[in-house]
């Protein structure tokens, strides 16, 4: 699943040739993804200008004064900005037409999802949609830090990779990106969250705050359908130190990578430099 890097890559690649346009039209080739496609899409969303795109954990919103399109790629979605005549493909479920400003051609923003994990909903002006509700902050805001892990952490017996997946203590930290942060920090992602010291807290929200910023500047990982919305892949995938790593010589010491799951998901350490 695309993670948060690639979220943001996405907006930050949409983000030109989407915000400041007026949509025309709104073509539902299919009346659901994950979830019904809500009628407020189709009904509301014709003739409004897009003033912003956002990302809130791994959702993109794109804000009109009628309310808001909420999209999750899912497992396998993508959003192109293509000419309006590009012929359709399979699995091509969503046009959200532009029209040109300043001489410029008309656009349609494409959803495209095999899988059908994805979602496109709404949230109207001034309420935050159930699915956005309860979320932790952002990693790479300032609400987000060693602290205020260390506080949010106080009690838990869950192993810190599982309280640091928890959306609703950070968003945005998925498999991936968990595990390159702590390696980075030096702790085993089997430690109880509550026997982590603040001062690894420190390091550890340190970590991820340097990753996921790297991975958004080299494009995001590369995660099977995942691309860019200029179809150019994320190049983060080589840089990984401990993620799909198991049994491979730790980057640090050189011993074999251990790997387990870990709140059901695989999970890769050195038993060495992480404790």
């Amino acid at each position: 699943m695309p993670e948060l890097p690639e979220v943001e890559t996405a907006r930050r690649g949409l983000l030109p040739h989407v915000a400041g346009r007026r949509v025309g039209h709104v073509r539902l080739r299919r009346p659901d993804l994950r979830w019904p496609i809500p009628r407020e899409v189709d009904a509301l969303l014709p003739g409004q200008r897009i003033d912003a795109i956002r990302r809130r954990a791994k959702y993109l919103l794109l804000d009109t004064a009628a309310g808001s399109a909420l999209l999750h790629l899912g497992m396998s979605g993508s959003l192109r900005v293509l000419p309006e005549d590009t012929p359709v493909r399979a699995h091509d479920h969503v046009d959200i037409g532009l029209e040109g400003v300043d001489g410029a051609p008309d656009r349609v923003l494409r959803f495209n999802d095999p899988r059908r994990f994805g979602c496109l909903l709404w949230q109207a002006p001034g309420e935050v949609h159930p699915l956005l509700a309860g979320l932790g902050p952002e990693p790479l805001s300032d609400d987000f830090d060693g602290d205020y892990l260390f506080s949010r952490s106080r009690g838990r017996a869950a192993p810190v990779k599982t309280f640091l997946m928890d959306q609703a203590v950070v968003v945005g930290v998925g498999n991936i990106y968990a595990a390159e942060a702590l390696f980075m920090a030096g702790i085993s992602p089997l430690r109880p969250a509550g026997k982590v010291s603040r001062a690894r807290y420190v390091a550890l929200a340190e970590a991820v705050k340097a990753i996921l910023a790297h991975a958004i500047a080299r494009g995001g990982t590369t995660l099977r359908d995942f691309l860019s919305p200029d179809g150019v892949p994320g190049y983060f995938e080589q840089e990984l130190l401990a993620y799909g790593r198991g049994g491979a010589p730790c980057p640090r010491c050189g011993r074999p990578m251990r790997q387990a799951l870990v709140g059901q998901r695989a999970s890769v350490w050195c038993g060495h430099c992480q404790r």
